[in-house]
């Protein structure tokens, strides 16, 4: 059984499809600059309807996670790593995920991580490794 996959809204669409060109994105406000996650037709923050799909760096750092030993459902190999991570571009923008390319005890607060992507059908699912060093 594969793993469940999202529902595919307009709004959604350039968020679960943008792996394909290797970029991360989100909805951002053109009037004040805000990323919105998830993604709405309106800014929370000016209320403003000019929102549209912007790629951001990728980079974002662990906040959060769990090493889950449960498989949830079959096929799913444990242990794996569920994090909320906070993306670069801005305080607040988080995202739930999945670090993967990572040994579950080597994951920790503050690693910086990267979006990398799993293809499933017409989505790519985005995942996060640790950051290449420089």
């Amino acid at each position: 059984m594969p793993r469940p996959l999202p529902e595919v809204t307009p709004d959604s669409e350039p968020f679960w499809t943008g792996g394909r060109d290797g970029a991360l994105r989100f909805q951002r406000c053109q009037a004040c600059g805000y990323y919105i996650h998830p993604p709405t037709p309106v800014c929370p923050q000016c209320l403003s309807r000019d929102v549209r799909p912007e790629a951001v760096s990728g980079r974002a750092e662990i906040l959060t996670y769990s090493v889950n030993l449960q498989p949830w459902y079959p096929g799913l190999d444990v242990p794996y790593v569920v994090a909320i991570v906070e993306i670069a571009e801005q305080p607040g923008l988080r995202l739930t995920t999945n670090i993967v390319n990572c040994p579950p005890e080597e994951v920790r607060i503050g690693l910086p991580v990267q979006a990398t992507f799993q293809p499933v059908e017409d989505i790519w699912l985005p995942l996060f490794e640790p950051a290449a060093t420089r």
